[in-house]
């Protein structure tokens, strides 16, 4: 505990008797000092990763730290993001589901709950009450943090690695990892930018015309992922500019507004209330962006999505259907239904399982043996996909799927179908240079029958 932190604590103890006020100021001061100091450890702990890295980064060492570095920051990243999406979810939910109290004008509404073996009553002002209350909680860190822990994610696996990770050997220009990196940080700061005007037009008072737009400018910014990174690099820059969106209210209009409330309360001075409804929108387009990044996140991970000819036809079908499961809930939370938001929603997300289907590849297959097929493995895929890979990032076998014996390789075969032939998104950014006719040769002895005799 720091000697500042440690002062504040003492002096609240010692002065029990004074004033109300003084002691309030204190308890404010010293609580202050403390998240000033957990976020100072936060950021000690990435940049300490981040030193560490590039000081062994021509090392035995570098592939070992990158695996732990990615592993422990996403856990991080993980957990503060349950933690934000969980406050979302319950803040949006009383939101719609508050009752308003006829005998409490002052109030916007409120409601009983059960949960915990106990009874809660929550209460929502309809800007502020008259004194300002003690020890109010603020939901703030756990935005900061999720998105903080995703910029690290990003640099771990796409900017430190961006050849192979990040790059597209055919995009629409050719870059250097540099450029592709300052592009990507580019990209998300002007989309914020972008987002944050359009919610200062007149349109936002306009909800669908305003979600239709929106809609638009983020299959925009799919569309010039898609054509300037890899697919699954694109898939998660689109998640990255949600969250970015997601962050930015928090960071430039919710605090900013709950700053003021409690400043206008503590001096008793008149609060527009337009500034605490502004936030409160700003707040329920994140309830909206929720579904849509994690349904995007977690679709990173599988071919099938990203590795469509087509992959921000994808992404918009994603979003929009993923937005509409969550309009479903929300309308369901205020006792309102609509029929076809749950069939229009589900078939969108269900059109993206036909639009995604392998279609016939190849032509007609002359006999391919085990002994033509094995030396490709060798030479295209053990250098990660090994009990002791030799690649210069992976230090252990990506999701620990191994091609060292011949077995290997056959209990396997529906994953390396639709990896390597019908999605081809293995090799990675193809890094070791697998050719179509190698790729042939695989899917022709996975169609014959996968025999290992000669």
């Amino acid at each position: 505990m720091s000697h500042k932190t440690q002062g504040l604590k003492n002096e609240v103890v010692k002065n029990e008797k004074l004033a109300p006020e003084k002691q309030e100021l204190l308890t404010e001061n010293l609580v202050s000092s403390n998240e000033y100091i957990y976020t100072g450890i936060i950021f000690c702990i990435l940049l300490l990763f981040f030193l560490v890295y590039y000081y062994f980064r021509d090392t035995l060492y570098v592939g070992h730290l990158h695996e732990w570095m990615n592993i422990l920051i996403r856990w991080l990243h993980i957990t503060f993001g349950i933690a934000w999406i969980g406050t979302s979810f319950f803040f949006v939910f009383m939101e719609n589901s508050m009752h308003k109290n006829k005998n409490r004008p002052e109030l916007k509404g409120d409601m009983w709950m059960l949960h915990g073996g106990g009874f809660w009553f929550v209460e929502k002002y309809q800007v502020a009450p008259k004194v300002m209350p003690k020890g109010v909680h603020w939901f703030k860190y756990e935005a900061y943090f999720t998105w903080l822990t995703g910029f690290g994610l990003l640099c771990i696996v796409y900017y430190f690695n961006a050849e192979a990770m990040l790059l597209k050997p055919d995009g629409l220009i050719e870059l250097s990892s540099t450029t592709a990196i300052g592009l990507s940080i580019a990209s998300l700061a002007i989309g914020y930018g972008i987002y944050h005007g359009l919610s200062r037009t007149p349109l936002l008072k306009k909800p669908l015309l305003f979600g239709i737009t929106l809609f638009l400018i983020l299959i925009g910014f799919a569309y010039f992922y898609t054509q300037v990174f890899n697919a699954r690099a694109a898939f998660i820059h689109f998640g990255a500019l949600i969250g970015t969106f997601m962050a930015g209210n928090v960071f430039f209009v919710i605090i900013p507004a709950q700053k003021a409330m409690v400043k206008a309360t503590k001096e008793g001075t008149y609060l527009d209330p337009a500034i605490g409804q502004f936030a409160g929108l700003r707040s329920f387009h994140n309830n909206y962006f929720t579904l849509p990044v994690l349904f995007v996140m977690i679709s990173n991970h599988f071919p099938s999505t990203f590795g469509h000819d087509y992959p921000w036809l994808i992404l918009a079908l994603l979003t929009l259907g993923s937005a509409g499961i969550k309009h479903y809930h929300n309308l369901k939370e205020k006792n309102q239904q609509s029929v076809w938001v749950i069939p229009i929603a589900s078939l969108i997300l269900i059109s993206t399982v036909f639009i995604t289907a392998p279609t016939t590849i190849g032509g007609e297959c002359e006999k391919v043996s085990f002994t033509e097929i094995y030396p490709i493995f060798q030479e295209r895929c053990v250098s990660c996909h090994s009990a002791s890979p030799t690649d210069d990032v992976w230090t252990a076998p990506p999701n620990g799927v191994v091609y060292d014996t011949p077995q290997d390789i056959v209990k396997l075969t529906d994953k390396i179908m639709q990896r390597v032939v019908i999605t081809k998104t293995m090799p990675q950014n193809n890094k070791t240079g697998i050719t179509p006719e190698e790729r042939d040769k695989i899917r022709c002895w996975i169609m014959q029958g996968t025999s290992l005799a000669e």
